[in-house]
């Protein structure tokens, strides 16, 4: 098998795939251009809709930079690390349906946020401490983490592929039972609950922008140094062992850099549905790359795909906004449907 064709993309057959001569270059500068011009969009765009920079006068200039810049810079970044876990979930589960939320990372940070939500609401005076060194974003990442960890347990390991995808769909299913269990308990948590489990950029500022940002930059660098071994894997795990692939450590590697994250973008902007789903598969049905640039590429699709959503999201209904996880599902829903239609299966 050529380097330069990979499988598992669902955009696969009839000779999909191989119109057009694009280059990954291109595609990156593609994406790069693309994403510049929805950060100048995005800092545009505000409560009363398309607001031109030119006319910006102090005040709103400084709505620019202290609210609307670092939100869009955000939802990037959140977007781009949620394209790369998805990237590298297909690449080491060898299945183009596998997300960022498959080892239960989701509903883990749902049951952590809603377990702080409960703490704060039952006792705010002995909660406060809590809320200043963790805050809901830190609830959010260890619940996200212990459910990858829960996970690794139950799977006893990353040895096997097959029984560490079955524990993450229990586990999956295990903590989202417990976060309605928290809910039905304190239903005063339900309306705080809406924003984490329908995502939301609002809350985005400059101190998560240089998490995600940092973040993005240490994982797409780790992504990169195992993208021969996902090369490797795409060929089977037989060949990945021929080759001196050590699988026990790659997996490990793997797992850990999804769960990092995948986790710190559902803890800065809640549960975000498709968006690590589809973003490879986009990349492979323009380019059919290898992983060293398609993890790369899959990461600038993302960014592109949530800050396009998050713009979306405050101009539509303006002044109202809406949540921007309800537009990712519906455009990501409607594409696999298309790729349903379109494909013979």
């Amino acid at each position: 098998m050529s380097r330069d064709a990979l499988p598992l993309s669902l955009g696969e057959g009839r000779g999909e795939g191989t119109r057009g001569a694009r280059t990954p270059l291109s595609l990156a500068v593609a994406l790069a251009t693309a994403t510049l011009l929805l950060l100048a969009l995005g800092t545009a765009v505000g409560s009363l809709g398309w607001e031109p920079l030119w006319s910006a006068d102090g005040t709103a200039s400084r709505i620019l930079w202290e609210i609307r810049l670092p939100r869009s810079l955000g939802a990037w970044f959140a977007g781009a690390l949620l394209g790369l876990a998805g990237a590298v979930a297909q690449g080491l589960f060898r299945n183009p349906l596998a997300d960022p939320y498959l080892l239960g990372s989701a509903t883990g940070a749902a049951f952590g946020v809603a377990v702080l939500l409960v703490v704060i609401g039952s006792s705010p005076a002995a909660a406060s401490g809590w809320v200043a060194r963790l805050g809901l974003t830190g609830a959010g990442f260890v619940g996200a983490v212990g459910a990858v960890l829960v996970t690794l347990g139950l799977a006893r390991g990353v040895q096997h592929t097959m029984r560490l995808l079955l524990a993450g769909v229990i586990v999956g299913m295990v903590f989202g039972a417990l976060s309605a269990l928290v809910m039905v308990w304190v239903p005063d948590i339900l309306r705080s609950m809406q924003a984490f489990l329908l995502g939301t950029t609002g809350f985005l500022g400059w101190g998560a922008v240089g998490l995600l940002g940092t973040l993005f930059v240490g994982a797409v660098a780790l992504a990169i140094a195992f993208s021969p071994a996902l090369d490797a894997l795409a060929l089977g795990e037989h060949t990945a062992v021929s080759l001196g692939i050590p699988l026990r450590t790659v997996r490990i590697g793997l797992v850990g850099l999804m769960a990092l994250a995948t986790g710190a973008a559902v803890a800065q902007v809640g549960l975000i549905a498709f968006i690590g789903l589809i973003a490879p598969h986009l990349v492979r049905a323009a380019v059919k790359p290898t992983h060293r640039w398609l993890l790369p590429l899959a990461a600038l699709a993302g960014g592109v795909l949530l800050l396009a959503a998050d713009v979306l999201a405050r101009w539509l209904l303006a002044p109202q906004e809406l949540p921007v996880g309800v537009l990712t599902a519906v455009f990501g829903g409607g594409y696999l449907l298309w790729l349903m239609h379109r494909r013979p299966w």
